[in-house]
């Protein structure tokens, strides 16, 4: 008897639902403009500058690794502007979920588990795809990372070489390459070694070195290691926050992983990927922002547990389906329509800022800092904030705390861009130096008051 292969229209609907859900809600986040910023001075000057060319604190020990990343953001935005940036975003974003359906219908998950699945990951994760950040290329590359080493594990070829290439592909466009090498390597050592070891090892050497296939060479190392030893990391704030229950998404996270991690152990969890989904667990309540890469990994043997004790396959009528479809379409017209929604400063404010600054650098915090320097303003400082010596992100950090010990920073200002209920906001509403002088819906400008009024 001939067998009939199982449909996907299921998974490739709950596809077609991210993709819109990403298109409506999509905004820009924090961690997005700095790289088009950079980007446009790297191809304005045809060479890489010396530290952070928008910001007057010093950074000029700086390793820029992340260049071609950088350079696709100036093009996104120089071609489309934000609207540029949110279908990247869209695109990636839903290569993403494909990448994610692709691997549970190989780990011979049933299309209504894999659809299922890939709702929940998406609500799950949803920061990840609906925030534009310079992760959206570790969407796809970690997907790809991993619908490779499961299908080599599976049938083991000379295809594991590909991880080399995507590996130095990777390296140049978003630090998330470690994430990628660390579950390459656990799969090449504790699953490839033992049948075949100079194979694995010749790989896992190669994909290492291609780590430092970067503009910056060896001293890209340098780079990873200001990452992780920035005062964000050390302090655990902004992306490096740990998950916390007073934080909505991340009590989503929490209620919709643990079923999913539950289902995924059910599917009998080979031991290199139980080591992985143990390592980036504890990764995720480290900082929150490893989130994503959790619920990646568990998606197919979540799906494949749950398809065998619960949704089997059912056949769903093509005319239904193509009526739900109807749906995620509008969404993703809708949203690729509308201008995009924006936080921080709007242009008015950015100006009258600028005008006030008289010259001299801006104060701001993070998303109005990203958006001055990409009007071509000099700011104090910005993202890439290890760029910058221990002090002055310590100061800044502080500043964003309204702790008083940031007030340093406040001696030689003369603009100051805050949003609107900020802390620093409030702050600056009880400076008796500082004068309100511009305001929209999103931000206020400060300007110091001359000594002689």
């Amino acid at each position: 008897m001939e067998c009939r292969p199982q449909s996907s229209r299921l998974t490739w609907l709950a596809v077609a639902v991210g993709a819109g859900a990403c298109a409506l809600l999509g905004r820009i986040g924090g961690d997005a403009r700095w790289l088009a910023a950079l980007g446009r001075t790297i191809f304005t000057q045809g060479s890489i500058p010396t530290g952070v060319p928008y910001a007057s604190s010093p950074s000029v020990d700086w390793v820029n690794v992340p260049v071609l990343g950088e350079l696709v953001f100036h093009g996104l935005q120089l071609v489309g502007g934000d609207r540029g940036l949110l279908l990247a975003q869209v695109v990636a974003a839903t290569a993403a979920l494909a990448l994610l359906g692709l691997g549970m219908r190989a780990y011979d998950a049933s299309d209504a588990a894999c659809a299922l699945v890939l709702i929940l990951i998406f609500f799950a994760a949803l920061p990840s795809f609906i925030l534009v950040r310079a992760q959206l290329f570790s969407l796809v590359l970690f997907c790809a990372t991993l619908l490779l080493l499961r299908a080599e594990a599976r049938t083991p070829s000379r295809r594991v070489w590909l991880l080399v290439p995507v590996i130095a592909i990777w390296a140049n466009l978003h630090g998330g390459v470690l994430v990628g090498l660390a579950i390459a390597a656990a799969y090449l050592v504790i699953d490839r070694l033992r049948r075949e070891p100079a194979l694995a090892g010749s790989v896992l050497a190669a994909c290492s070195a291609a780590l430092f296939i970067t503009p910056a060479f060896t001293k890209s190392g340098s780079y990873y290691l200001g990452v992780f030893k920035s005062e964000s990391a050390q302090r655990g704030e902004g992306m490096w926050a740990p998950l916390s229950l007073h934080r909505p998404f991340d009590v989503v996270f929490v209620l919709l992983v643990i079923p999913l991690l539950v289902f995924a152990y059910r599917s009998r969890l080979r031991i290199w990927e139980f080591v992985c989904v143990a390592a980036l667990a504890a990764m995720t309540l480290q900082a929150g922002r490893n989130a994503i890469w959790l619920a990646f990994f568990i998606a197919a043997p979540a799906a494949h547990g749950l398809g065998k004790r619960f949704l089997r396959d059912f056949t769903v009528s093509l005319r239904p389906l193509a009526l739900c479809a109807l749906l995620p379409a509008a969404f993703l017209v809708i949203g690729v329509v509308q201008t995009p929604k924006q936080d921080g400063a709007g242009a008015r404010v950015r100006g009258e800022a600028a005008r006030l600054a008289a010259g001299k650098p801006i104060l701001a915090d993070g998303v109005d800092a990203e958006q001055l320097a990409l009007d071509g303003r000099e700011v104090w400082i910005a993202n890439p904030l290890d760029a910058f010596s221990r002090r002055d992100q310590r100061r800044y950090l502080d500043w964003l705390d309204a702790s008083p010990a940031g007030d340093v920073l406040l001696r030689e200002a003369t603009a100051v861009v805050v949003t609107r209920g900020s802390a620093p906001q409030q702050r600056l509403e009880r400076d008796r130096s500082f004068r309100r002088a511009a305001m929209d819906a999103r931000a206020v400008v400060y300007v110091r008051i001359p000594s002689n009024e």
